[in-house]
């Protein structure tokens, strides 16, 4: 009889994300996730001690590929400031990303250690637009101001559903970032 296989701790985590981000926290169940990986759910005891466990190392996850991976291979790739910010925004809406963390947008709304963490998360970006911003002005009120539309059109372009005279969502969100950046 050869050794079992056991499904790697990171595919668990991964398809717990992918149940995050398409039904939100009351989807990711160990029997569930079980399932959509072909196997029965007691391997997932030897990694987690509980879903709580496994929530937890989601968030964690989300956090570290969001903020500090993302961060990370934006400052490895360079560029002048603009090309920094448009990696930053072009990253953080890849649509993976995108979707987990407008799952956990909504998650945080119910869940207060959720919205802590959300919290943390939204700092350290704007933070890292701060310091991209102070590149380019020096009043921290300008700066401020610009942070927060940059960081709101990037996520509330995904909850916009109105149409735009002639020109496509793309062309409206490139307009808008010029008129951040100008």
């Amino acid at each position: 009889m050869g050794a079992e296989i056991r499904t790697p701790r990171g595919k668990w985590i991964e398809t717990g994300l992918r149940a995050l981000a398409d039904g939100g926290p009351d989807a990711v169940r160990i029997e569930a996730l079980a399932k959509s990986l072909g196997v029965t759910k007691g391997g997932f005891y030897g990694y987690f001690a509980d879903r709580n466990a496994l929530l937890e190392e989601m968030l964690d996850t989300w956090e570290r590929e969001s903020v500090d991976d993302l961060l990370a291979r934006v400052e490895h790739e360079g560029g002048d400031t603009e090309a920094r910010m448009r990696m930053a925004g072009s990253l953080a809406s890849d649509d993976r990303l995108l979707a987990i963390d407008l799952a956990v947008r909504d998650w945080a709304r119910r869940d207060r250690a959720v919205a802590d963490r959300l919290r943390r998360v939204d700092n350290r970006r704007m933070d890292y637009l701060r310091s991209l911003f102070r590149e380019r002005y020096s009043d921290e009120d300008e700066i401020e101001a610009r942070c927060m539309l940059s960081f709101s059109l990037v996520v509330g372009n995904h909850f916009l559903a109105a149409d735009h005279r002639g020109r496509t969502r793309e062309e409206v969100y490139e307009l808008a970032a010029k008129l951040i950046k100008s």
